[in-house]
C-alpha cells in the first residue's frame, strides 16, 4: 500500500471547490483512494473520491492529511494527489 501526507493549501480547506477539483482527480484513478485526517486509524479512512466523504472530513487550512492507495500506479496517483491538495485552489 503507497502512502502519502499532504498539507491542505486551501483557504477554505477542503471544501465545496477544492473537494469537487481533488473528488473529480481522485475518480480518474481505477484505484480505492483513501483520505484521513492525520492521527485518524486507518479503518476511518475515506473515499477519496466522495464530495461528501471529503467534506465531512472537516479538513481545514493547514491540516495535514494522509493518502493510501493499493495497485498498480497508486504512487503516481497519489503524487498527483498531493500536487492537488496542496495548492490554493481559491487563490486562482
Amino acid at each position: 500500500m503507497s502512502e502519502r501526507t499532504a498539507t491542505v493549501a486551501s483557504r477554505v480547506g477542503l471544501h465545496a471547490r477544492p473537494a469537487a477539483i481533488f473528488a473529480e482527480a481522485a475518480g480518474e484513478f481505477d484505484l480505492d483512494i483513501t483520505i484521513a485526517r492525520e492521527g485518524e486509524p486507518v479503518d476511518e479512512a475515506m473515499d477519496a473520491a466522495s464530495i461528501l466523504s471529503l467534506m465531512s472530513l472537516g479538513a481545514s487550512h493547514g491540516d495535514v492529511v494522509v493518502l493510501r492507495a493499493e495497485g498498480t500506479g497508486a504512487d503516481d496517483a497519489l503524487e498527483r494527489l498531493v500536487q492537488i491538495l496542496e495548492t490554493d485552489h481559491d487563490a486562482e
